[in-house]
Formats: structure tokens, sequence, C-alpha cells
């Protein structure tokens, strides 16, 4: 795959996302009235942290193509170092989505269908429980049952293909949903073996520099530790992510807020982008499955907009992370629409982060924070945030 952006064109869409932050300033002062974009963001912010104790956040908006940081708190309580437009975080599992976008570029690249089967693209399955499973079902957590997690022991990858060859379903495949780095993890892995080369270095050398985004990290490099925010423990440890099995696939992309809502605009409006990576950003937002409250797209979890805040609440529950539910099939799947809200959370051991957005209204916000605090506050503050970017008053929503 030759797909890498040519030097002048990275630096052009560069200089071009630089310029429109610098025009946003202007904007702002007229935007939901002066100053109270800032009002808004502070007054839910600031009250949020100190509730959770959360030492740093990076919150970034996008309202009409115009874009908005806003940085909090330390990046390390240790150095006391402050949080700032080049800090990295931790995404956790809203890495699911860059891997959906790379997975699905792949697929407009016509390297390999997502109807494929998992034995037909790594032939060490033949035989198993996964060897007439979809890279669908992998994709979208309805292979059978695959757990949240790899048990404890499963390290290195001859263990992780063993684990994979000795899985016995507990369900057929594309009837339940059981959200699952294991399963989104191989379907990474096995998309990336049908595009030629490793899971890391297609992410890191293709679908990052096409999507412009220069300060979103596979692994940090060296010269970028010194931004890279320590996360903080429930015990009020200083803690990075460790390696595992299937990391990069499933949880293990670090960015700026900065990066986030440059990724978030790409998929209100990717209209400056390449053709098929547009294609391919369009195909996650295909609607697969009817999950609840939800509809579970390619990385993405979707609800029909205007929605509210309790389904909001419900698609993101514990019950929805860590219990199987049923999965009704859409058939045909649901083509891509604008007038959807599409979210996906994400945690590590020492970071909490949510992403949120509506084509249809041209809003999105990515928030950011060294600290894994409760999902159901993230949801919240974000929900607060939209609405007033949205310009609407909505009926109050219970917590």
């Amino acid at each position: 795959m030759n797909s890498s952006l040519s030097h002048g064109r990275f630096v052009a869409m560069s200089t071009f996302a630089a310029s429109m932050l610098v025009a946003a300033s202007a904007w702002a002062q007229t935007f939901l009235g002066q100053d109270r974009l800032q009002h808004v963001v502070d007054g839910t912010i600031k009250p949020l942290m100190e509730r959770n104790a959360i030492p740093g956040m990076a919150v970034a908006v996008i309202a009409d193509g115009k874009q908005f940081i806003f940085n909090y708190g330390l990046a390390s309580q240790e150095g006391r170092q402050k949080v700032t437009d080049s800090t990295l975080f931790e995404m956790g599992s809203i890495s699911k989505t860059f891997t959906a976008t790379l997975a699905a570029y792949g697929v407009a690249r016509v390297a390999f269908s997502l109807s494929d089967k998992a034995g037909q693209r790594l032939p060490a399955l033949a035989g198993s429980g996964l060897e007439n499973v979809s890279l669908l079902d992998l994709a979208t957590y309805t292979a059978g049952g695959l757990p949240l997690q790899f048990p404890d022991g499963v390290t290195g990858d001859a263990r992780m293909i063993a684990y994979y060859k000795a899985w016995h379903p507990a369900f057929p495949p594309g009837t339940h949903r059981l959200y699952s780095n294991p399963s989104i993890g191989l379907f990474g892995y096995l998309a990336a073996g049908a595009m030629g080369k490793p899971f890391d270095d297609l992410m890191q050398t293709e679908l990052l520099p096409l999507l412009g985004l220069p300060n979103t990290y596979v692994r940090v490099p060296q010269e970028r530790m010194a931004d890279y925010a320590w996360g903080l423990t429930k015990d009020g440890r200083p803690i990075r992510v460790s390696p595992g099995p299937m990391d990069a696939e499933a949880y293990g992309i670090k960015t700026t807020a900065t990066d986030l809502i440059r990724f978030v605009e790409a998929n209100i409006n990717g209209s400056r982008l390449d053709e098929t990576l547009r294609r391919a950003i369009a195909a996650t937002h295909v609607g697969y499955y009817k999950v609840g409250v939800m509809q579970q797209g390619l990385g993405w979890e979707m609800y029909s907009y205007p929605t509210t805040l309790e389904r909001l609440l419900a698609g993101n529950s514990a019950k929805m992370a860590f219990e199987p539910h049923e999965a009704h099939k859409l058939m045909p799947p649901q083509p891509a629409r604008r007038d959807m809200l599409f979210n996906k959370t994400g945690s590590t051991n020492g970071f909490g982060g949510y992403v949120a957005y509506v084509p249809a209204r041209g809003i999105g916000i990515a928030i950011l924070a060294n600290k894994n605090y409760p999902i159901p506050d993230r949801i919240k503050a974000a929900w607060q945030i939209l609405s007033a970017l949205d310009g609407q008053k909505r009926p109050a929503s219970k917590p």
C-alpha cells in the first residue's frame, strides 16, 4: 500500500489546521454570545475535575468548522507540568475508532472484505471456534462472546494465537454483542495482515499522516516523552499504559486534544481528505447491529439525533460494557447518516477520554484526562457542552 502524504501536502494540511485555530479566536467573541463558550466549558470542566480529583484535562470542541482547545491543570503532578496544546494523553478505547478507520481504508483499497473469515486470513485458526467468524463479527464484538480482556497469562504472539485457537464461543456469531479487546484487536491484526504490513507501521506511517495528525502515536518517540502526561491511579500513583497483547489495536494510541478534534472534524466533514480515506471514514459510520438503545458501527457507537442524555448513559453503561446483549443485525446495514450522534469512550488505568459529534450539526467534542474517572461524568459533561454548541434548550434529563 502506497498512500502516505507528500511532505508538501502534509505541511499544507498542518498549516491550514493551525490557521483555523487562529481564526477561531475572533469567531469565539460572537459564538454563544461573546465569551460564553469559555464560560460553558469552564463551568462544566472545573467542577468535574474537583469532584473527581483529576490532575489535568484537555477539552477540544468544534462548531461550524472552528476548533477550540481548553487546557486545565497538570500533566504531571510530580513535575508540576501544566497541560498544554502539546500534552499527549492516552486515548484508551477511543483507539478502536482509529483501528476501524485503518481497516475500512484497507477495504476501500480492496485489500480484503469484511465478510472474509478469520481462518481465511490467519490459517493458524483453522479448526478453531474462530475459523468461520467474519471480520465484521470481530469488529462489532459479535464473534460469539470473546471476553473484555485477555487472561493474565496471555503474553506475546505465540500465546495470543494459542488462546484464540483454544477459545470456544458461547453464542452463535452475529447474535450477541460482548464488548471485547481481543475481538476488535484480532480484527485490526487480521486487517493489517491483509494490507501487508504490521499494524503499528500502517497506523503510524500511513493512516495518521493521511489524517494530518502529527502529534498522535502508537509508540511515543523519545523526543516527545516530555509531553506525555502521567496518569493517576485510584490510589494516587503515577502510571502509564503497559504493553499488552493487541494493545495498539484496542487501546494503545496517544494523542493531543488538538489532533483528536481534527480526527473528529475528519468524521464530520472529510471534504479535504484523500477520496479513498473519505470513503473509509463513511464506512465506519454504517450501522450493522441494533444493540439496546444504540447502533454498533465500526468503532463508533451511534444514536439517532436528537437523542437524550438517558440514552447516552444507557448506551455507555457498565452493563453495556461488561455483559452480553442480544444484537439485532440490520438488513441491509444502515447507510451512513449525518443526523446521528457518534460517540466512543476510552480508558486505561490512569487515563479517561470521551469523543462525541453530530455531523448534521457540525458540532463535536473530545475530552481527555489523566485519570480514569466515572464514564457517566464524562457523558454528562460532554452533553452539557454539546447542548450549548447546538444552541438548543433541551428538556431536563434525569441523571
